[in-house]
């Protein structure tokens, strides 16, 4: 008898009716559960299924790995100001130094400092890594000659799409292949 996947290891792929993810950044996936209720709600297509199946007294449903939404839903043209938004939209790279860094080693640092009343906005804040935001403190760019590579900008939703595009998750089910578009240097699978 082979063995099943954990039934946690099974997410699926949701894609908007229009066959495009809901988002490429973070992946939009659904556990299991919330897949096999829109299914019977018959909120979504199944496009691919996984070798599993589970039970109820009265079904049998193979667990879907894909499914696509019926009705579709528009982007959001204005993303929200989060940090991770803003992360996401220079690339989770220094904005002074240009060098990538994880997550949790990254600050945003507002370019006209709030001291000086900058606000925090799309367009006065950018990623920094810690050594850069200190080394600038509550400086104007001009007093201390550190620039953004980037100039900040409110970035469309369509922007942090793409931006996500080029960070693919560790894991990629084989059946959600067609669905997703990576950048080309990149092979994921």
């Amino acid at each position: 008898m082979a063995l099943m996947p954990p039934l946690d290891s099974c997410p699926a792929l949701v894609l908007n009716a229009d066959f495009r993810p809901l988002s490429y950044f973070p992946l939009s996936l659904w556990s299991w559960q919330e897949a096999v209720k829109a299914v019977v709600l018959d909120r979504v297509n199944i496009i691919s299924v996984y070798d599993r199946v589970v039970r109820s007294p009265t079904q049998e449903i193979r667990l879907p790995s894909v499914i696509s939404l019926k009705e579709y839903i528009p982007a959001t043209r204005r993303p929200a100001f989060t940090r991770f938004n803003v992360f996401l939209r220079d690339r989770f790279s220094c904005q002074y130094c240009s060098r990538s860094f994880p997550t949790q080693e990254l600050t945003f640092d507002h370019v006209i400092p709030r001291s000086k009343g900058g606000r925090t906005t799309w367009e006065n804040v950018v990623t920094s890594c810690s050594a850069c935001n200190l080394m600038k403190g509550s400086r104007y760019p001009h007093q201390c000659g550190m620039f953004p590579v980037q100039p900040p900008f409110q970035p469309t939703a369509h922007q942090l799409q793409e931006n996500g595009r080029s960070f693919p998750p560790n894991y990629l089910h084989q059946s959600w292949r067609d669905f997703l578009y990576w950048d080309s240097e990149l092979e994921p699978f």
